[in-house]
């Protein structure tokens, strides 16, 4: 597949200094504060915003108070760096809070073998957000000849107290509208570019809006008003190359170790019981980004998980392929819409660390780092299910856990 690096990462990325390295051989020897202290300084992090990776990280009553409701207390998970990662030819260490044992490790052998072929390179397309205005139009008409000459002056009405936005390059930029029979259900789609911000409450807002005007257009009832998760205009990628040298091991060798990924990903492709898991995979790696920079996590699964059923059947995520020299090849697209900007990404403390040390990407380079994430998370379990099993390197980093449930072994504070 050949992919345009993103011309603008760059300006969506403030890399580190240009002597840091995200290849950290031993890293994960080191005592979790002296950890700590490499990813503050990589990301160039003042003393409050590494307190914020260590035990100064917890939320205060107050802000729990103000995310949710009824709250009584906070759930921590474990926050890692991956590294390793090199994406159109930045390196970069790559927040992850998750709890399942073995993936930040698994991300990092994956970036490790595609860094083997120059890493990653990503694209996106521009952030654009889409919200549905349902209504029930009181008799059938010519909807495209009362709508079509009036589209800029929705776009203008929906635009309505946006001037920030507008300023930034942003704001509402399509309209379009489908009939659907079955139900008499006249649905407009909403077409917003949201710059830095996931824009879910913008969109809303502007749906509701919009409701109204069209209201005074056709006689109608007003159905729903709100956004849609699946934001396929809103699409980031990431693709990399892997020498089949990087696969040689005592069981296998490099060549085999390919054949043998893209037959694993042949299978997905066939079979939506494999697929699901997958996905699944992928998933993990890009989760834990999203959780990490303070995202909604369940909007970015329901969107990455609807477009894999974009063709009809429900389909892999990534794409593996042995390309004419013997190596290996793979690519990720995705429907990622995530913020950088406003909400938890903006109050959480945490979240803004993470942010910090990724290098305060736009939201198009946010997502694009995902997706690299993403596609180096199954990279590295495809390599494992191709050569010697899931379970060897799993059970292995499993072990404390383990060790843990035997004794009963938390430590009481």
């Amino acid at each position: 597949m050949d992919q345009e690096i993103n011309p603008t990462f760059k300006k969506q990325y403030a890399p580190p200094a240009m002597d840091q390295s995200s290849r950290l051989p031993g890293f994960y020897q080191l005592p979790i504060g002296e950890r700590r202290k490499i990813a503050g300084s990589f990301g160039g992090l003042e003393d409050r915003q590494t307190d914020a990776l260590g035990e100064f990280g917890a939320l205060t009553p107050e802000l729990t108070d103000v995310f949710i409701e009824n709250a009584v207390g906070t759930l921590s998970l474990p926050l890692g760096v991956a590294t390793n990662f090199k994406i159109n030819g930045q390196d970069i260490l790559v927040p992850m809070a998750v709890e399942e044992t073995s993936v930040v490790a698994a991300a990092s052998h994956g970036a490790k073998l595609a860094r083997a072929g120059g890493g990653f390179r990503t694209s996106s397309t521009a952030p654009i957000g889409t919200g549905q205005i349902q209504v029930y139009p009181k008799a059938f008409d010519d909807f495209d000849k009362i709508f079509s000459p009036l589209k800029q002056d929705m776009l203008e009405y929906a635009n309505l107290g946006q001037d920030r936005l507008l300023a930034r390059g942003g704001g509402a930029c399509n309209i379009s509208w489908r009939y659907t029979s079955a139900i008499n259900s006249l649905t407009f789609f909403l077409d917003v570019d949201t710059r830095d911000a996931m824009g879910a409450n913008m969109i809303n807002t502007m749906c509701e809006r919009l409701a109204g005007y069209i209201a005074k257009v056709i006689p109608c009832e007003i159905g729903l008003r709100i956004l849609t998760n699946l934001t396929d205009k809103r699409l980031a990628r990431a693709h990399c190359l892997v020498p089949k040298g990087a696969f040689h091991n005592k069981d296998y060798t490099g060549e085999e170790v390919v054949e043998r990924i893209e037959a694993a990903y042949l299978f997905a492709a066939h079979d939506v019981y494999r697929a699901t898991t997958h996905n699944k995979g992928v998933m993990n790696g890009i989760d834990p980004v999203v959780i990490a920079t303070g995202n909604d996590w369940r909007a970015v699964e329901a969107g990455a998980h609807a477009y894999c059923c974009r063709n009809g059947v429900y389909e892999p995520m990534t794409k593996w392929w042995k390309n004419e020299t013997g190596d290996l090849e793979g690519s990720i697209e995705l429907p990622i819409a995530v913020g950088t900007v406003g909400g938890v990404t903006k109050l959480h403390p945490t979240a803004q660390a993470s942010l910090q040390i990724l290098g305060r990407p736009s939201s198009q380079g946010l997502a694009e780092i995902m997706c690299s994430v993403g596609l180096a998370q199954n990279l590295s379990a495809l390599r494992a299910l191709a050569s010697e099993g899931i379970q060897k390197g799993h059970m292995s980093l499993h072990q404390g856990n383990l060790k843990l449930t035997k004794t009963e072994g938390v430590t009481k504070h």
